[in-house]
């Protein structure tokens, strides 16, 4: 993990219709705009805008971590129970390993506002280097899911995802994450947090690992 690295974000929106022209994408413009305002570290994206089809969605992923080296993927779209809805799939077909939790807690959160919930089959998985999750469609969902559930008086009363994603990229050995906590508050455990202005603690990792 390197506290001088600057992150890079690969943001993906599948939308056939978005990206066919038929009407402006709403899905990258709520995801820079969110990342703008939560992380206050260096960080950078890629963005694309694809259809909803398995083979280009797999490909996109695979352009982003292995030939780009993004160390997080967002993708917006495409996870319901609808014919053309393949993200889930062509996230797990270039997966290494799978982070079930955060499907788990996004359907958690999002439930908090929408019954239909339910009907999301959001995942995130590891690929080499880089954690990727797939976020809702509509930015105020995808708002939602990242930052979570704040009651009048601005108390958090359910984190969102993102809280747990900085820890998660010093774990695979990205570029330290800081963010905004009026936004968001990036939980580390007190083993792995900053020994210095402007840096993470380092993450030990187990011998022989």
């Amino acid at each position: 993990m390197s506290g001088n690295e600057e992150l890079l974000v690969g943001l993906v929106s599948i939308s056939d219709r978005a990206s066919q022209g038929v009407y402006r994408d709403q899905g990258l413009p709520a995801l820079e705009e969110w990342l703008r305002l939560a992380i206050s570290s260096a960080w950078r994206s890629e963005a694309r805008l694809i259809a909803d089809d398995r083979t280009t969605i797999e490909q996109t992923l695979i352009e982003l971590v292995d030939h780009l080296g993004c160390h997080l993927v967002l993708t917006t779209g495409g996870t319901g129970p609808a014919a053309r809805d393949l993200t889930p799939e062509a996230t797990l077909a270039v997966a290494d390993r799978l982070m079930p939790g955060f499907g788990e807690e996004m359907r958690r959160i999002s439930l908090h506002f929408v019954p239909t919930a339910i009907l999301s089959r959001q995942v995130a998985v590891i690929r080499r280097q880089a954690l990727i999750v797939n976020l809702p469609g509509q930015p105020k969902a995808i708002r939602e899911t990242l930052e979570g559930l704040r009651a009048a008086d601005g108390s958090v009363q359910v984190n969102g995802i993102f809280a747990a994603i900085p820890y998660c990229i010093d774990l695979l050995g990205g570029p330290c994450i800081e963010t905004r906590q009026e936004v968001v508050k990036a939980f580390r455990p007190k083993s792995a947090q900053r020994s210095q202005p402007g840096g993470c603690a380092p993450v030990s990792q187990p011998a022989g690992s």
